[in-house]
């Protein structure tokens, strides 16, 4: 069983990591991750692995060495692969004692309140018979309405539900730079991000990998949610010997996100909203509702709503943007689009006398309880 005391750590693996081309795993590096988490167990933390590249390892054990475009080949890839990737996983740990077990998710695990939780018990318990997860998408069934899309979001999801202290992400790069280092040379590593403003999720680029499904911004959207929840996260070559050890042991490694006070109430609800599900839509706020959903923590109310983009019903999750487009929130919608545009540029005595948008008059269009901001 596991001690009390112990913290928790998060381990994202990407595909361009654990791979060395795109159907070949790379066992020695699996080895040598094994090796390392063996260390950090041993210095106090339990650990969650969050796992790529079932595609790639399902590849190589069909014999196909170019990556198929259709869906039904890759996700016939990903049932043969995961299956080897968890004997891969459980060879490896086994060597030094450790046993694993395999979590496969979807959105639709997660969208769901209750399944949500369900989740969150299953990793806390196997966590307190000290198992170490292995976390994957469950890429042999998801089609692109319940996909998460990239691992990214996945880990920092799975970081929420175990309430981490610390997330890693293994990555085929130092971590975040000023710009992208392949194409710019005056590009310059970013030891610290204290918050995650306009300025780094302009330096966040596209992807340098054409392995993984996710690039450098999946990652900083999952960082700056991670720091709201007051989770720190660090981004580091994963190749880079004692990466692992190092970074839970507080030395510099990479790109480290710092977490520091919650400066909003964030709850295990608030979470589910953040990662949760799927964002639908999004609302442009004006700057006087801007500022009372930052400053005050006020509720946004029909008369602060600008721009109303995208499909979305009522309890959709939507994303919340300031009047240059920024994202800084997401919450789960009160009301649906439709409803919401009509009342765009109307006061609240306009909707109030309107026998469609009164309903907007007295309510939030998305209360506080239900809404996260990323700063």
């Amino acid at each position: 069983m596991a001690e009390e005391g112990r913290r928790r750590l998060v381990v994202k693996i990407g595909s361009a990591t654990l791979t060395t081309s795109e159907s070949s795993i790379d066992y020695g590096f699996l080895d040598e991750l094994a090796d390392q988490l063996a260390r950090v167990r041993e210095a106090g933390w339990d650990v969650v692995v969050v796992t790529s590249a079932a595609i790639a390892c399902g590849l190589e054990a069909l014999g196909i060495a170019k990556r198929p475009s259709d869906m039904p080949s890759l996700q016939a890839a990903a049932s043969v692969g995961q299956s080897a990737l968890s004997t891969a996983y459980a060879e490896a740990f086994g060597k030094r004692d450790m046993l694993t077990s395999v979590v496969l998710l979807t959105r639709r695990d997660t969208a769901d309140r209750t399944a949500y939780l369900h989740a969150r018990d299953t990793l806390s318990r196997l966590l307190e018979l000290s198992v170490v997860p292995i976390v994957n998408e469950n890429d042999t069934v998801s089609v692109e309405q319940i996909r998460f899309g990239d691992n990214d979001t996945l880990a920092a999801l799975v970081a929420c539900l175990i309430d981490a202290d610390l997330m890693v992400i293994l990555s085929d790069i130092d971590g975040l730079y000023t710009a992208n280092p392949l194409i710019d040379p005056e590009a310059k590593l970013i030891p610290r991000v204290d918050r995650v403003g306009r300025d780094i999720l302009a330096a966040a680029g596209g992807a340098v990998s054409g392995v993984g499904s996710g690039g450098m911004i999946t990652k900083i959207k999952a960082a700056r949610v991670l720091m709201a929840a007051g989770i720190p996260m660090v981004i580091c070559q994963g190749r880079t010997p004692n990466c692992i050890v190092d970074a839970a042991a507080g030395e510099a490694v990479g790109t480290l996100f710092t977490a520091p006070e919650r400066p909003h109430e964030i709850t295990p609800k608030k979470l589910w909203i953040a990662l949760g599900d799927a964002v639908h839509g999004t609302i442009v706020v004006d700057d006087g509702a801007r500022d009372a959903l930052v400053e005050r923590g006020k509720s946004l109310l029909s008369v602060g709503v600008a721009v109303v983009t995208g499909d979305f019903g009522y309890d959709d999750i939507v994303d919340v943007a300031d009047s240059s487009g920024h994202v800084f929130g997401r919450g789960r919608a009160a009301a649906a689009s439709d409803l919401l545009k009509l009342a765009v540029g109307k006061s609240r005595e306009a909707v109030a006398s309107n026998a469609i948008l009164a309903v907007l008059a007295d309510k939030p269009v998305i209360h506080r309880d239900e809404l996260v901001l990323f700063e």
